[in-house]
């Protein structure tokens, strides 16, 4: 078996003719720069792009293989150069057992059934041109075609307290909701953890995954997992999930949940930590905000005292991307690319010796213990990034 770095929610912010896909995502983060940014330059060697649905990006995978760029592997999935693209869409569910908008990620393991997924959509959702859309169906529904489709369903950024399984304040469990016997994977999001999902009793038959969801190209990596696998492919994805043949998610690597931008509950205007009484209404100290519910507060609300996983977790290292490290900005990001060629070379291998050789003792020092998540973290919420202590 070997080790693959896999990150599999990335969003495009345009189609190759131009037009938007995720609108709140940049410009930038077109098909060709998020693969070589991925690949090449994060060093991830998996990746899941969740916007390919829409007809034109469809148009452009089909181009990119005809042109040799990308060809299909035989066992699912895309390669390009030295990775596989794992092609996926998020999609809103509202059906009348969601109380509230809930995404979630789907994944194909080719053209055909992607495009059958897609051709499927166009009755179900007002605009399939841009991703995230809401889909007019149930959720149970929406599972049914993936896995008619052989695709994989993900619960998507779990916590965050919108558009999410348990982030708006309804009390709900999934089974009201989805069919618990055909969801491949929880999403945890930027704001919690493996200890924290586990709070909830009814997480624990699920794999656990840690993405970015990326919005801009130096997002994306942020999170990610350690899988291992015989080769990078959609097939080996679903057997690595359902821990099938030796195959297994080996890590995950995630941001300090403190980092996240919802973490604790606080005002959405200036940052002041709240109480859990005070959510909904307006900050007493900037008169302005509104006070945003935290992540860890509502785990706790709805999971009450910690408990034991069914099952055994792997391994979760708190993750402090390099963009995240006082000291890092662009100029000294392009030296440890030049130096190492990968992000991931750079947090996982490079020696402290070598670190000297090419930045500021400080900033190598810094590098080094986020390896052991040993940063000192200040908590984010209400829409801000927690930071890291200089």
């Amino acid at each position: 078996m070997k080790h693959f770095f896999a990150d599999l929610h990335i969003h495009l912010g345009s189609t190759y003719h131009g037009k938007p896909v995720k609108i709140s995502a940049s410009s930038n983060l077109t098909l060709p720069n998020v693969l070589n940014t991925a690949f090449l330059v994060k060093g991830m060697q998996i990746v899941g792009i969740i916007d390919c649905h829409v007809p034109e990006v469809i148009e452009e995978l089909e181009q990119m293989i005809e042109d040799n760029e990308l060809y299909e592997h035989e066992e699912g999935g895309l390669i390009y150069k030295n990775g596989c693209l794992i092609p996926g869409s998020e999609i809103e569910v509202y059906d009348d057992s969601c109380n509230g908008p809930i995404h979630v990620l789907v994944y194909f393991p080719d053209i055909d059934h992607l495009k059958q997924f897609s051709s499927w959509l166009i009755s179900r959702m007002t605009n399939p041109n841009l991703s995230s859309q809401r889909f007019y169906g149930t959720a149970r529904e929406l599972q049914e075609k993936t896995h008619q489709l052989n695709g994989l369903f993900i619960i998507a950024h779990a916590f965050t307290p919108f558009k999410s399984m348990y982030g708006k304040g309804v009390e709900r469990t999934l089974v009201e909701v989805f069919d618990p016997d055909i969801i491949d994977g929880i999403e945890l999001g930027l704001s919690s953890d493996i200890k924290m999902a586990d709070q909830i009793k009814e997480l624990h038959q699920y794999p656990y995954l840690t993405n970015s969801d990326a919005h801009s190209l130096e997002k994306i990596a942020r999170e990610y997992q350690v899988l291992e696998m015989k080769k990078p492919s959609f097939h080996e994805l679903k057997l690595a999930l359902t821990e099938q043949k030796g195959r297994k998610i080996f890590r995950n690597f995630g941001l300090n949940p403190l980092l996240g931008k919802y973490y604790q509950t606080c005002c959405a205007k200036c940052g002041e930590p709240e109480k859990l009484m005070n959510v909904g209404q307006k900050c007493l100290k900037c008169k302005k905000g509104k006070i945003i519910k935290g992540v860890y507060d509502r785990i706790k609300e709805i999971g009450g005292e910690e408990t034991q996983p069914h099952n055994d977790r792997p391994g979760y290292t708190h993750q402090v991307p390099l963009e995240f490290i006082p000291g890092v900005g662009p100029g000294t990001l392009r030296k440890l690319r030049t130096a190492f060629g990968t992000d991931m070379n750079v947090i996982h291998t490079a020696s402290s010796e070598e670190l000297l050789g090419i930045i500021p003792e400080k900033i190598a020092e810094h590098i080094l213990a986020s390896r052991t998540g040993k940063l000192n973290v200040q908590p984010g919420g209400g829409g801000k990034y927690g930071s890291v202590s200089k």
